[in-house]
């Protein structure tokens, strides 16, 4: 079966893990592509399902080996997509979601033009500056960097197919689940998933 790479991104605080973790619940059949990161875990976050925390030693010598689909350097952190648990999961016909940041989809873009792009947006700066201010794990310093970053990030939420602005929580969610069932019946996906009632439909005869 045919699958599909997404990928969502966001400035820091928008809440694209939220909505990815509830798309995910929804949606079980696509995989989450878990991310390598040289930053520290925050409370309740777990190697292996969250992230893979390595130490940048370990990471800079995964990129000179050509491991990572993309990479980037976010507030100060580096973080990376495995190439070979993408290929695995697209090539066992699972959509696959990536969760990464405007940088990391670039390079996404290069090699796999056929993947479909999501930019979150917060309804407002205040908002966001709320909900950075409101997770309690980063120290202000981080927060007014994140705060600094998001203009530049937001500046490239035009290269990315869709965009939704997550305001009200249902709604943003609803937004996601129906780009992802709108991509699921595209023509050309689903002539070749249903080649052979196709293939019936247009036989002669009675």
């Amino acid at each position: 079966m045919e699958a599909t790479l997404f990928i969502v991104a966001a400035p820091s605080g928008a809440g694209k893990s939220t909505l990815v973790n509830a798309l995910l619940e929804r949606e079980p059949a696509i995989s989450l592509s878990v991310s390598h990161t040289t930053r520290p875990p925050r409370t309740g976050e777990e190697y292996g399902r969250h992230y893979y925390f390595v130490e940048r030693s370990e990471f800079e010598r995964e990129i000179e080996e050509g491991i990572f689909l993309e990479h980037a350097e976010v507030h100060g952190n580096l973080y990376g997509t495995s190439r070979k648990t993408v290929s695995g999961l697209l090539a066992q016909g699972k959509d696959v979601l990536l969760e990464i940041d405007w940088q990391g989809a670039q390079q996404v873009r290069k090699t796999k033009a056929d993947c479909v792009s999501i930019f979150i947006l917060p309804p407002s700066r205040h908002e966001l500056e709320r909900r950075l201010r409101g997770r309690g794990s980063d120290s202000a310093e981080v927060i007014e960097r994140r705060l600094h970053n998001s203009r530049e990030e937001i500046a490239h939420a035009h290269e990315f197919d869709y965009i939704i602005v997550n305001d009200r929580f249902e709604d943003a969610l609803g937004d996601l689940q129906a780009i992802v069932r709108a991509v699921r019946l595209r023509s050309e996906l689903q002539w070749r998933r249903h080649e052979s009632l196709i293939a019936e439909l247009l036989a002669t005869g009675n």
